[in-house]
């Protein structure tokens, strides 16, 4: 039996598609340092917004190295810092060093999977803390938010540490804004992030949306990504994953389009794409939507 889709639901109104096609284009790919990312490497438009993960696997340098790669290409990547994975101070201090020398404006902190934190820094706070009272040039901060809950975190501590990350910006006068791990109930980032707003969180969000997802890839991906929340995930999320890997893979219209009109009122203001590296299908997708609002605006 054949499956065929539903056409996506796109907002009505001019000013809706507008505001659709703004968080469209305003969309930043998440890649991860692994071997089987350079062959689609070429599939990137030029200057791509780029987010470049940190896995206990890889760890920071190999964030760093990718990134210095992409900066020689022509692309705009922001690098993941995890609070667990530096070392020391004094490898804080080399971080800081390298980002600099990079001329790197940009960051995106999180906690990190690994156990170990030695290096003293046991969550993303401390480690912004630590940041922001050092030299640097960072001019914006981006951190993760979890609409779906975290598997290891009590909901009230993590709307408490939002707020106090959004805070600490606020005093040093840095911009930030927060991306949401995958979540696949659009109703559920819905009321999440009402329920923050109504708490005084006022950053803008990033919403986090798998690209088009291939189920060989996405196996092979999970054995090699040596990230244990994404191991949790799935283990938590087995329905979402049947949807993922469903014939014909993942269509990310499924939880945009249902959000699409209530973009300004909840301040989602970007995508951040988890591309498990499938770059090609990914930005197929991204220009494809981009150019149906567009062509719905001149057929108008």
């Amino acid at each position: 039996m054949r499956i065929v889709k539903k056409k996506p639901q796109r907002a009505k109104s001019a000013s809706g598609k507008a505001l659709l096609l703004s968080v469209l284009n305003n969309a930043r790919l998440e890649l991860i340092p692994l071997n089987n990312l350079y062959p689609q490497v070429k599939f990137l438009p030029a200057g791509s917004a780029i987010s470049v993960t940190a896995s206990p696997a890889k760890g920071i340098d190999a964030t760093l190295d990718l990134t210095e790669l992409l900066l020689d290409e022509g692309h705009d990547p922001v690098p993941h810092i995890a609070a667990r994975l530096v070392k020391s101070e004094a490898h804080f201090e080399e971080i800081i060093s390298r980002l600099n020398g990079l001329k790197r404006r940009e960051i995106f902190l999180i906690g990190g999977d690994s156990p170990d934190s030695s290096g003293g820094f046991t969550d993303s706070i401390q480690l912004l803390s630590c940041l922001l009272n050092n030299r640097h040039q960072i001019s914006r901060i981006g951190f993760g938010c979890y609409p779906d809950g975290h598997s290891e975190i009590d909901d009230a501590v993590l709307t408490l540490a939002l707020k106090q990350k959004e805070d600490l910006l606020r005093r040093f006068s840095i911009a930030g804004h927060a991306s949401t791990q995958m979540c696949f109930n659009p109703k559920k980032v819905e009321s999440w992030l009402r329920t923050e707003r109504s708490y005084g969180f006022q950053l803008p969000v990033h919403l986090g949306i798998p690209g088009p997802v291939d189920r060989s890839k996405l196996f092979a991906m999970g054995t090699r990504l040596g990230i244990g929340n994404s191991v949790r995930f799935l283990k938590k999320n087995r329905a979402s994953l049947r949807r993922m890997i469903a014939p014909g893979g993942y269509d990310p219209n499924e939880l945009l389009d249902p959000l699409a009109s209530k973009l300004q009122t909840l301040n989602i203001a970007g995508l951040h794409i988890f591309t498990f590296n499938q770059i090609e299908a990914t930005c197929s997708w991204l220009s494809t939507s981009i150019a149906d609002i567009e062509l719905e605006d001149t057929s108008n």
